[in-house]
């Protein structure tokens, strides 16, 4: 079947730097599918973007990245919205759908400094910048006598941040900066080994109201089969564990012929608390190798520790 070419596409997106990066990265690829479509973007400021003096964790979550653009999905004033993976919830709201995940850029964590190489090299005390509780944890454990604390706001913000002197060191996804022209401001790379990436790092994904099934067809060329499926075995991790940014957890997937070599992590915040484990299955069963991974890390203890972090919340 043969799915008509609307006129036109609007895209919903973010208007931070970065996200307005992406939607004009889709905004090509569907104008260069549809060269008679007219692709529009309808740049939004929401919830997230606009309460920058607390740390995700306590505002909400990263959820508040998307509301809008669902809402302006909802009355008709886009057709789909891009988002960063990495901040889509688990579970999306009742009549919304993701229907494509753009290919993966790099998903490393990434150390950035005026002054030092990587987290080594900070002296005892150095203050480390970072929004994520995942990233705090990791760091944490392995560098107990740093000190981190939140850091908000977008790319631009936070180095800015970073050169004002308020932290030594700041700690951001890699796939941002590359997006961005930034790739210079990285002094290094964290392996996943040391820092595994959140759920959905470096992939996009496209989202429309659940009931345009006239757009499935279309939007079907974005969709990356080898991403698609490696994030989808890190999100059904994630929701097994009711993963959300309030809760240290990660995983990252690869794929490799027809098979997901998937890590995941639980960890109380602070890092002392931190387990890992690591499954391999096949692609096709991406959703599922997720929630056995999952139950890997109960059986050891992870649901002690998530019940400890709900306790303190």
């Amino acid at each position: 079947m043969t799915t008509a070419t609307p006129n036109t596409l609007v895209i919903a997106s973010r208007e931070s730097a970065l996200a307005m990066w992406q939607a004009h990265h889709i905004q090509a690829r569907l104008q260069a599918l549809y060269p008679s479509c007219a692709v529009s973007i309808l740049g939004m400021t929401t919830t997230g973007d606009q309460i920058l003096d607390s740390p995700l964790s306590r505002i909400g979550g990263k959820g508040l990245f998307v509301k809008e653009l669902e809402t302006a999905l909802s009355n008709g004033s886009a057709d789909l919205a891009v988002h960063s993976m990495k901040d889509v919830p688990m579970h999306l709201p009742a009549g919304f759908a993701l229907v494509a995940t753009g290919e993966r850029e790099d998903p490393r964590d990434a150390f950035v400094s005026n002054h030092y190489a990587d987290l080594a090299a900070l002296p005892a005390g150095s203050i480390v910048g970072t929004s994520s509780l995942r990233r705090q944890s990791q760091i944490q454990a392995r560098f107990p006598q740093l000190v981190i604390t939140s850091l908000r706001g977008n790319v631009q913000t936070r180095l800015r941040k970073l050169d004002e002197g308020q932290y030594a060191a700041i700690i951001l996804a890699a796939a941002g900066l590359i997006r961005l022209g930034l790739g210079d401001r990285i002094r290094s790379f964290i392996a996943p080994s040391d820092s595994i990436p959140a759920v959905g790092q470096g992939a996009l994904g496209i989202e429309i109201r659940a009931d345009r099934t006239d757009l499935i067809d279309v939007l079907a060329p974005l969709n990356h089969l080898d991403t698609q499926q490696c994030v989808e075995a890190e999100r059904g991790f994630s929701r097994a564990l009711a993963g959300s940014c309030t809760v240290p957890l990660g995983a990252y997937a690869t794929k490799q012929a027809d098979q997901i070599h998937m890590t995941g992590f639980v960890a109380s915040v602070d890092g002392r608390e931190m387990l890992i484990e690591t499954v391999v299955g096949p692609a096709t069963q991406a959703e599922s190798l997720g929630q056995q991974l999952a139950q890997q890390l109960i059986a050891r203890g992870a649901d002690q520790i998530l019940a400890a972090l709900d306790g303190v919340k």
